[in-house]
């Protein structure tokens, strides 16, 4: 009777570090996803700058043709 009671302990031990492994995973996860959008954001938003910044020097530019 010990070994079965022993085995489904076990399994129970396992089963439940999966599930907190499972859950920091997906908290990381998420984690990822907030500074992906940020830095996407941040990517957008200096694009916007540089092209506000070029529009006038390339207006300046001498025309060819």
């Amino acid at each position: 009777m010990f070994w079965p009671m022993l085995a489904i302990a076990l399994g129970f031990c396992g089963t439940a570090v999966l599930g907190i492994l499972a859950v920091r995973v997906f908290a990381e996860v998420r984690r990822l996803s907030r500074e992906v959008a940020e830095a996407s954001r941040r990517i957008t938003r200096a694009a916007e700058d540089l092209e506000r910044a070029a529009t006038p020097l390339a207006a300046q530019l001498p025309r060819e043709g």
